[in-house]
Parts: structure tokens; sequence; C-alpha cells
């Protein structure tokens, strides 16, 4: 991955790379041993080079391509800024002011504020918080060195962080079409008149949505027959309606048999539901068909690390790898790939591998949200999971349509739901589908977190009017449930002697 990866070469992006990949940078002099090597500059890494830095250590950060990793560059924050542009085109668009969409505008909006954002990892940062940084390929070299730019960097720990990467399905002629990956699709600076959107996944949801509103005509071709496979099967129909009703072609149980490029036209051959040869056509494919961790080329079996080309590498529920000096967090070797996990495992390595600690990576609760219009956000274990686990569950589910706020917003096609081991209020997992509830979802990520269960969050008193005055109501819900005949009867008698009898 080249600088080239970062364009157009406009002010905003020059300023980009200035922090995240300074023209001219000058490795530093590799110091002695140090308490921590960390390998990949993406969120974990950062996390890990500067609590270690705030804590005394002498820390070394390597990175290959980008400080900042693909949150900052390729993912969440140009993806969120894209589509906070397509959210106010959309809200344009229902008030009939008939503006057309700009598409270069909101790119170059996307550009400007990823730029802002870019100094909080840039490498003046960093070494100005004690950090060593190196810019360059990073690889072991036993089980205690590593390698860059020609000097081997002791270490007394290291952390490998060095994320995931788009996975390219095997369809024939699709790597020879030149389609776009999170890593491609923000240099672009023409909106093409038409994309064909592979995956029905978050990125491919959230993406598909973004560019039909900003103008373009999407075709989103999802192999399974729902969207958003690991969230609730309700929460997955309304993203599919709402598309659906934005101008987003969806085709489910999509069977992609090829893609070619015909001049400046890309085209896949898939076959529907029914079975019918169809053909996609477009200026632009998308792939958002799953993330690869990055462990080629890292020298991994020398230090005495086990990893899987698919899953990433293998680490111990404190995030220590099979060398014990060498730990791991992130993209790279968890199922949670998002950037607030990446963060908090490696807060967790720290404690782990500095200070003795026994921190579990099994603990954490790790929310996540897709950043569709409405959002779907979710937070424990799915309903389907624990059932498969031999967890018996109660669900308790709040509509929109019952939420003042929600009924005032005109946005009721939504819910909040959680689920409760049978017999209890310990929560073991909730979904919220609403315009914020990616906001909203922490609530149920505190309850979880702190053990307060269903029947507190009934005691939470929230603002009125809000929304998330929805999960206050499924704690109403639970409680409702206890009060069963026989403690109704009982009730009835007190209050009639209360009365005199």
């Amino acid at each position: 991955m080249s600088t080239s990866m970062i364009e157009p070469r406009d002010a905003h992006n020059e300023r980009l790379l200035a922090n995240v990949r300074p023209p001219g940078w000058k490795n530093p002099e590799a110091r002695g041993t140090y308490n921590l090597a960390v390998l990949g500059g993406g969120t974990a890494g950062l996390v890990a080079a500067a609590g270690a830095a705030g804590l005394g250590a002498r820390v070394a950060l390597v990175e290959k391509h980008f400080l900042g990793g693909d949150c900052l560059n390729f993912g969440c924050v140009p993806s969120k800024g894209l589509l906070r542009s397509a959210h106010a085109r959309a809200e344009g668009a229902r008030l009939e002011d008939g503006t057309p969409p700009d598409f270069a505008s909101a790119m170059e909006r996307m550009r400007r504020l990823r730029a802002q954002i870019s100094h909080h990892d840039s490498a003046e940062r960093f070494k100005g918080l004690g950090v060593d940084v190196f810019l360059g390929e990073g690889r072991f070299t036993g089980p205690r060195a590593l390698e860059v730019g020609g000097q081997t960097l002791r270490f007394a720990r290291a952390v490998v962080a060095t994320g995931s990467r788009a996975g390219i399905p095997p369809i024939p002629g699709l790597a020879e079409a030149g389609p776009l990956t999170n890593e491609t699709l923000f240099s672009l600076t023409e909106r093409p008149a038409r994309l064909a959107v592979i995956g029905g996944g978050p990125i491919g949801c959230e993406m598909a949505q973004a560019f039909q509103r900003l103008g373009a005509r999407v075709t989103l071709l999802e192999v399974a027959d729902r969207l958003l496979l690991k969230d609730d099967p309700e929460a997955g129909r309304i993203v599919l309606e709402a598309l659906r009703r934005d101008g987003v072609e969806v085709v489910l149980s999509a069977r992609i048999a090829r893609a070619e490029a015909r001049g400046e036209e890309k085209v896949i051959h898939f076959a529907g539901p029914d079975g019918r040869e169809r053909e996609a056509r477009a200026e632009a494919i998308l792939v958002a068909a799953g993330r690869v961790p990055r462990v080629e080329n890292l020298g991994l079996e020398a230090a005495g690390v086990a990893f899987d080309p698919r899953k990433g590498v293998r680490v111990d529920d404190r995030l220590r790898t099979t060398n014990p000096r060498i730990y791991a967090a992130g993209d790279v070797c968890s199922r949670y790939q998002f950037t607030h996990a990446a963060d908090f495992m490696a807060r967790a390595v720290l404690a782990n591998a500095l200070f003795l600690g026994r921190r579990r990576a099994s603990a954490l609760v790790i929310p996540w949200c897709t950043y569709t219009d409405p959002q779907v956000a979710a937070v424990g274990t799915p309903e389907a999971e624990a059932a498969a686990q031999g967890i018996e569950t109660q669900a308790f589910v709040q509509p929109l349509e019952g939420v003042d706020r929600a009924v005032l917003d005109g946005e009721t096609e939504g819910f909040a739901k959680a689920w409760v081991k049978k017999g209890t209020d310990e929560i073991v997992g909730a979904t919220i589908v609403a315009r914020n509830a990616g906001d909203m979802i922490g609530l149920y990520a505190l309850a979880i977190q702190r053990g307060a269960g269903l029947r507190g969050l009934a005691d939470l008193i929230l603002p009125y009017p809000t929304q998330a005055e929805a999960v206050r109501k499924t704690g109403d819900l639970y409680n409702r449930t206890r009060l069963t005949p026989g403690v109704r009867k009982w009730m009835g008698r007190w209050l009639k002697w209360q009365r005199g009898g």
C-alpha cells in the first residue's frame, strides 16, 4: 500500500499524509531493549504505544503504511463523514428543496474532516509522547526481536496490532475487473453513475445507502437470504426495507458466477433467488464481503507465534500469543473487528504485558453498530447463539411506535429488544433499531457490564421525550411479568385491608 492510496493530492490529503506518513520521516536510532514494541499503528497499536509511554515505558511503534490504520484513513472516519452528507441529502430530499446531490463536495468535506482529526494519530504527536516511531515494514526475526529499516529492535514484550484488510471473494474475473474496497473507495472524486456492491454486511449496507442518497444507482448483491447476518433478523428486515425505499436494488440469495470489465463498464453475472441469470452493470464495483487479518510477512513463525491466515493470530483470554512475551490486540486476533474493541483490548494488553495483570478479553462488554438509517446496534450474546449454547432466554421488545419521541420524529420503524436468562432479569443481549441506536446501546452495555439487570433499567430516569425511553420501557415490560396472579391476589387483599375491610 503506497501513498498513492491517499488520493486526490489536494490540500486536505497533503495535511493527512503530513501527519500519518510524513514525507522524509527519519526513523530514530533503536535504543537498547524496549519495554514494549508495537507492530502496527492502527487503533490498538496507538492506544498501546501511548498508554505504555505515559506509564514510563520505553516504547517502539512500527507502522508499514499509515498511522491511524484503517479506522482513520479508510474506515470509520471517512465512512461516517460521507454518511453524514448522505443523511443531510436525504433530509433535504424529504423537505423537497430541489438541491441536486453534490458528490464532489461531500467527498471534499470528508477529506477535510479526516485531515482535521488526523493530528491525534500523527507521528509527531507520538514522538512528543516519548514513543520511538519507525515507519517501514516490520518483521519479527526471533522471539524477542524485530527488524525495521535495517535496524533490530529488541524487546521485553511486544504486541501484534496489524489489523485487517478487505477480503476479495474468489469470483472469477473479479480481481481483473478492478473492484473498489474500503481502501480505494474514499479516493473517488466523481460519483459513479451506477455502483454494484458485493456484500450485505455493515459496510455494504452503509455505503449502498450513502451512494444511493448521493445520486448513484446502486445494486447490492448478498449471497445470504437476509442482510446483516450477525444481527437480529428483524433488524435486517427493517434495513432491507429502508434501502429499497431509498431506491437501492437489493438482491438476496444472489449466486455470483463471474465478473468482467467491458471497457469502462463492469459487469457482474449472477442468478437471483428465482434462478434466472442476470447482469448487474456499473461503472464501479465495491467489494464489502468481510475482512481478512493482516498476518502475512510479519515473521510470526520466527517469533514462535501461531496464526491462521483466516482467523488471525492465536491468543488466550489474556491476549497472549503462543510466545508468552508477545501479545496481540484488535482485528488481527479478534472476532470483534471494531475500533472500540481494539482500543479496550489494547488497554488489557498494557496491564497484562507490562504489569502482570490478569485482564480477560472475554470480560469485555463490546457493543457494535451499523450506521445505516435507521441504525442497528447490539451488545451481548445474540439470541440464536445463546440458544446454541443451551441458554434459555426470554425476550422483551418495545416497538418505537410506542415511544412518544419516535412518534414525534416520524421514526416509528424500529424497536428496543433485550433478552434475559429465563427466570431472571440477567441481560444476555440486546438490539436497538433506531435513528441513533449507536448512542442508545450504551445503556444496555452498562447494565450488562455492571450486572444491573433489566429490572434496574426500569428505574432509570431519562429526559422526556427521548427515543432512549424505549430502553427503559423494556425494563417495564420485564417488571410486568413479575406481577403474577398470586402476587396480584395478595396485593388485592392488602389493598382491601388498607381500605378498612
